[in-house]
């Protein structure tokens, strides 16, 4: 009996301590006036670090955290405050986050989601954030063993951080008419941004490549916020971008000179391909152009996906790929673009035999990166950089 007592006993005090922990938590919440959620399958770093900027271009003390390639927390003077974890990370982190924000006397925090699994999302935004403006960028085929099997899948995944009695923005032009519905559902507001108000003069004042759809809805935000458009504008193009962002290098070796794009932080086929639209449109003109593909042991799919795409949608000159057991994919696709010229290097290859192949591309060829960014990926990231030069 006496064992039975002590357990109950214990279960009674930790739910207890469970309700006045949930207690301070509401009272740090209502001590912050404007909580935005960001969630998306890409772009939510670059959203969160936009809106952040524009809502303290306009006046408005503002904290944001992002949890992109590298997570961060951006303080009110826009500096990144690098978040150095001693465990695996947990969506617990956003409740310690935002107790401390609450402490600084903010105007606004603006909340990237780091959640992944469905039940996870919603206890994110209706547990933890309990945003007034949510935010859902887009939503592609990625994570899909978490919130899959189908794209459809992954939007009603994402809607979990839809708020209740709020205000919703996204800029998904695939699946917008089943987030509005769940938005309509939820009692907030839905409101669908339009990337084509964004003039390609305000992209080019970006110090990276921005996505339009981005930029746009960080405006939509910041205009509810009160923040005048120009105002916010001004503010964005001083941002310092996500250590994943889409950046344009030029290039300098053996005499020749290359056009660089990392787009190793859009890892899914689609935001790959519509990233390639995009920067071969503005660089390519009638230059060579190669993909250089930095792939994963551990997901032979994924793997499988990009190269298809590569060889059946973008045809480039010349694919270098670093993979392992991978050229019976290539001999399978490689009908779609038989004048790609294929060079393969292993994972466990020295990566400087990445960056001789790269050295030994056509001058003035535009280079694609894809793929995996993480460990390796960074390291021929910073090999390359070191090739980097200004006119």
């Amino acid at each position: 009996m006496m064992p039975l007592l002590l357990l109950g006993a214990l279960a009674l005090t930790l739910c207890i301590a469970g309700l006045l922990e949930y207690q301070f938590h509401l009272q740090s919440l209502n001590s912050i006036p404007l909580r935005i959620h960001v969630n998306g399958t890409r772009g939510k770093s670059s959203v969160t670090r936009l809106v952040a900027a524009g809502l303290r271009e306009g006046g408005l003390k503002t904290f944001a955290k992002t949890t992109g390639t590298a997570p961060r927390v951006i303080d009110s003077e826009g500096k990144d405050r690098i978040i150095h974890r001693l465990r695996l990370p947990s969506i617990g982190e956003q409740v310690r986050l935002l107790r401390y924000f609450s402490g600084e006397s903010p105007d606004a925090v603006v909340m990237e989601c780091m959640a992944v699994q469905p039940q996870y999302q919603w206890i994110a935004e209706h547990q933890m954030v309990k945003s007034h403006i949510g935010v859902i960028t887009n939503v592609r085929p990625d994570h899909l063993e978490e919130m899959g099997p189908t794209e459809n899948d992954v939007a009603y995944s994402l809607s979990n951080t839809i708020p209740v009695g709020g205000t919703f923005i996204t800029g998904e032009d695939q699946k917008p008419d089943l987030l509005e519905s769940i938005a309509k559902q939820n009692g907030s507001e839905f409101i669908k941004s339009d990337e084509s108000s964004i003039t390609q003069k305000e992209l080019k004042l970006f110090t990276y490549i921005e996505h339009p759809s981005n930029v746009a809805v960080a405006l939509d935000v910041c205009r509810l916020a009160g923040v005048d458009r120009a105002v916010a504008m001004t503010g964005m193009h001083k941002v310092q971008p996500d250590v994943g962002a889409l950046v344009a290098w030029k290039l300098r070796a053996k005499e020749k000179e290359y056009q660089f794009i990392n787009g190793m932080a859009a890892n899914d086929p689609v935001s790959t391909l519509q990233i390639w639209k995009f920067v071969s449109d503005r660089y390519q003109n009638k230059n060579k152009s190669c993909i250089f593909f930095n792939s994963r042991d551990d997901r032979p799919l994924r793997t499988k996906q990009m190269i298809e795409l590569t060889l059946k949608d973008i045809k480039p000159d010349n694919f270098i790929i670093r993979g392992n057991k991978i050229q019976t994919v290539v001999d399978k696709f490689i009908f779609h673009s038989p004048s790609t010229i294929v060079k393969i290097i292993k994972l466990n290859d020295a990566l400087d035999d990445a960056i001789d192949l790269i050295k030994d591309l056509p001058s003035k060829s535009l280079i694609y990166a894809i793929g995996n960014q993480v460990g390796a990926g960074q390291e021929i990231l910073e090999k390359i950089s070191k090739l980097k030069y200004h006119d």
